[in-house]
């Protein structure tokens, strides 16, 4: 049985300030109504595939979660990284969760990073079933995507001979590095080069047994951390302690490049990785101008640019080639020929100790969010969001009070060994120290002013001593 395998344990830092290391650009609607990983699991529709597996990091789990359910889409399991390891562990952990799962059977494997646009959904699933016939018979398929012009930013796959398996598959002549322009326009005029896509097809027991030949330390590793697992909510949470001694590779260079029995399907998609904001420029639909444009944008004389604006007005004029992206909390202005460098100012805002390279203003929790529109000496106010049904943890504080005025919706509130309903426009207060809830027994989004006032307002001064999503101990 086909099982797909998402990964969404990427950070996608050149994508910010969007795309942060709490809230990546795989959980962010960047092309379209839907997030990137949302879009990933829509094209697995019509593939006659069983429900996917997913890895992704604890830190995201909720969020992953949310958008599946969101979909409505099932998952075979959702499988937690405790540290990221590069894909050659992630996958791995996914092939082992499979197996466990399939009961004796040995899966087919499709293996998709959750952060890739591709426009043209048939033509990837008809290169799907292209590799199907060669995955039955052992063989581990990697997808090299047609190049369309010469990308220095991608790896490159050289295609060989095609095989006699199937038609459109190909023996694989070498894997190449990154390349200069010079050599990635040679690339594109031999027409035998194809970009590196990091998109496989594989049996289960065909890579575990590739990894363990060729990185068997990687092997020893995520076994033992998986036979250690635990569940957790609908969760398989690894082994912390012996996943942490895991090496960090990545399938290509942990199997791919050393396997002999490695083929190629060529794919054109209208695929990207969308790994700059350049490239999600050209993922993206633009004006006749070239102008791609998202949220309160206005422009005069303005030609190439990417413009993002979610919560003010973003005007431009006379501006070529430019990204500007706004933010609650951050601006980002570059040239579209300068992107690559975002990466360098993330750098620099984990250096400064900024918590802005992680977070985002409005922070996602399972019970819905908060966002800090107000902070100055010993305050801090926040706007809470409580999903219909949600409930925060049972929980308290050594070093702020709380007063709380609801805006719009019901909170049953928990307040010491109290009990009450608040409506529009009442409020209370929690003392330092009490035990406090939140919980939103109606059926529309509860809304809450959070005043907090104290010596110190950070999130790790919170203590909890019950929670339904199995937080107890964290601060997330």
């Amino acid at each position: 049985m086909l099982t797909p395998v998402i990964l969404s344990g990427g950070a996608g830092t050149r994508l910010w300030p969007l795309s942060r290391e709490l809230y990546p650009k795989q959980l962010l609607a960047l092309t379209g109504e839907r997030t990137m990983l949302q879009q990933t699991a829509l094209r697995l529709s019509g593939l006659a595939a069983a429900s996917p597996v997913v890895v992704c990091n604890e830190a995201h789990r909720f969020l992953v979660a949310e958008q599946l359910r969101q979909l409505k889409t099932d998952t075979r399991a959702v499988v937690l990284e405790p540290f990221g390891r590069n894909t050659a562990p992630a996958i791995a952990l996914a092939a082992l969760a499979a197996l466990k799962i399939a009961a004796g059977e040995d899966p087919e494997l499709l293996i998709l990073p959750a952060d890739h646009v591709i426009r043209d959904v048939p033509a990837f699933q008809k290169a799907v079933r292209v590799a199907l016939p060669a995955v039955q018979q052992g063989k581990l398929v990697t997808f090299g995507i047609v190049p369309s012009a010469p990308e220095t930013g991608y790896g490159y796959i050289q295609r060989g001979t095609e095989t006699a398996a199937a038609a459109g598959l190909f023996q694989i002549a070498r894997f190449v590095e990154k390349p200069n322009l010079e050599r990635a326009q040679q690339f594109l005029q031999s027409g035998d080069y194809l970009w590196n896509s990091g998109m496989f097809m594989f049996r289960a027991s065909r890579y575990l047994h590739e990894l363990e030949k060729f990185a068997p330390e990687i092997a020893r590793v995520c076994r033992a951390a998986f036979e250690n697992a635990k569940s957790d909510l609908d969760f398989m949470r690894v082994d912390a302690k012996t996943f942490e001694n895991c090496p960090s590779d990545s399938i290509d260079y942990a199997v791919m490049e050393k396997t002999s029995d490695a083929v190629v399907v060529p794919l054109a998609a209208g695929w990207s990785d969308v790994g700059s904001w350049s490239a999600l420029h050209e993922a993206c639909d633009s004006d006749g101008h070239g102008n791609v444009s998202r949220g309160d944008v206005i422009f005069e004389d303005s030609n190439g640019n990417y413009l993002y604006a979610e919560s003010r007005l973003v005007a431009t004029v006379g501006l070529r080639d430019h990204v500007v992206v706004e933010t609650k909390d951050a601006v980002l202005v570059a040239p579209k020929d300068r992107v690559q460098d975002v990466k360098k100012l993330v750098t620099r805002l984990k250096e400064a100790g900024r918590y802005e390279h992680s977070l985002h203003r409005e922070v996602f929790r399972p019970w819905g969010s908060y966002d800090s529109i107000e902070n100055g000496e010993r305050f801090q106010v926040k706007r809470l969001k409580v999903k219909p049904g949600a409930t925060l943890s049972l929980q308290m504080h050594h070093h702020r009070a709380e007063h709380w005025i609801v805006v719009s919706g019901t909170a049953r509130i928990t307040r010491g060994e109290e009990v009450f309903l608040l409506e529009e426009n009442q409020s209370t207060y929690i003392p330092i120290g009490v035990k406090h809830r939140i919980e939103n027994p109606g059926m529309i989004p509860l809304h809450i002013i959070e005043v907090q006032s104290g010596s110190y307002l950070g999130e790790d001064d919170i203590v909890r001593f019950d929670d339904r999503y199995g937080r107890q101990g964290t601060t997330n």
